[in-house]
């Protein structure tokens, strides 16, 4: 499979809608911490562990999700490693290219108190959700200022755990003016939003406060877990979304309301999502149709990947141009989180470095 790019088919600044915090850690910082806080792993060094949690050829979702266990328990319930995590992932972004991120994460799932059940068969500690937030905000901002990176955070909901869907939400309010911009619902999509009342409450809660919101469908799931998404919880992106091919009425209301699709190519063949011909995939519909998508990882440390990974893969195999990358790049910008004065900025500031003008209609 395509693994880390060899070369950057497209130089100028790049948004990205849909990565992981935890999908995105250095090889380098889970075997620090680790040996700091003595925590076995079945791993020695960079090429152990690399073997050991990413996926390089077609799998499951399941599997892929399963790689999260090895190292999730050296990070979670620490400070210093959550912070970091945050600082570091800035900094590759930023090497990468990407001018804008918003970056998603389940702060339940780094936390180990105030937390049940405590995740990763962690010992109770003294690191709740809320503080998580708190952390990864330190470290982005750090990481803004050193790396002019922007950054921002999506919080995640996990279908299997329903009862932190609430605190999910009321931390999405507590910091909205402090680097988190909107909601998000992950997890097993065969798990039905409509059957679990404690997310459809907290999507509700996030409509009336004007919280934004994406959803996970369409990636392993049906047509119909879109629709939930978009008519239940009201959602305004779909992440992934793949399945809307198979249904010509829902595809046709996402092509006319604009609804943005963040795709993950590379991600998609090797969760099992879609077919490993690039040839056939569900953005080369969406790019002749002039549908409203952007491209991203989803999980770098996992797929072995960068965004050059995914562009890569859409010039090699779906015959994006640079003018292609622009547009699409814009239609990210325009359909990002941010509020309007800095979504505005961040167009005018991409319409100026890929030489268009201002004017230019997305």
């Amino acid at each position: 499979m395509a693994g880390v790019a060899s070369r950057t088919v497209f130089t100028k600044p790049k948004v990205e809608l849909h990565c992981h915090l935890d999908g995105a850690i250095r090889l380098k910082t889970i075997l620090h911490f680790a040996k700091k806080r003595k925590i076995q792993i079945p791993a020695e060094n960079e090429d152990e562990l690399r073997k050991l949690v990413t996926c390089s050829k077609p799998s499951t979702l399941t599997e892929v999700l399963s790689k999260f266990r090895y190292y999730m328990p050296v990070i979670a319930g620490d400070r210093e490693a959550i912070e970091q995590i945050a600082y570091e992932l800035a900094e590759d972004k930023a090497k990468e290219g990407i001018v804008y991120l918003e970056a998603r994460y389940s702060p339940h799932y780094l936390a180990n108190c105030n937390v049940h059940p405590i995740p990763w068969g962690q010992t109770e500690g003294n690191v709740s959700p809320d503080e998580v937030v708190h952390l990864v905000n330190q470290g982005f901002l750090r990481g803004q200022c050193d790396f002019g990176i922007k950054v921002r955070s999506i919080l995640c909901c996990i279908r299997h755990m329903e009862a932190w869907s609430l605190e999910t939400v009321e931390l999405c309010k507590k910091y909205r003016n402090d680097g988190v911009v909107g909601i998000d619902l992950a997890g097993d999509e065969l798990m039905n939003a409509e059957s679990h009342p404690g997310h459809v409450q907290a999507y509700e809660i996030a409509v009336k406060c004007g919280i934004h919101r994406t959803v996970h469908a369409g990636e392993a799931g049906p047509p119909p877990v879109v629709c939930e998404a978009l008519e239940i919880l009201k959602s305004e992106r779909i992440g992934h979304g793949y399945a809307i091919i198979n249904d010509p009425v829902l595809y046709k209301e996402i092509l006319q309301k604009k609804i943005h699709i963040e795709a993950c190519p590379y991600s998609s063949v090797l969760t099992g999502a879609c077919d490993p011909d690039f040839t056939k995939h569900p953005v080369v519909t969406f790019k002749k149709d002039k549908a409203n998508f952007s491209l991203n990882t989803d999980d770098p440390l996992v797929f072995g990947s960068t965004i050059h990974t995914d562009y890569n893969i859409a010039a090699d195999y779906m015959n994006f141009t640079e003018r292609d990358f622009m547009e699409m790049n814009l239609n990210a910008a325009a359909s990002s989180f941010l509020c309007p004065k800095e979504k505005e900025e961040l167009l005018n500031f991409l319409k100026t470095e890929y030489g268009m003008r201002q004017d230019f209609c997305h």
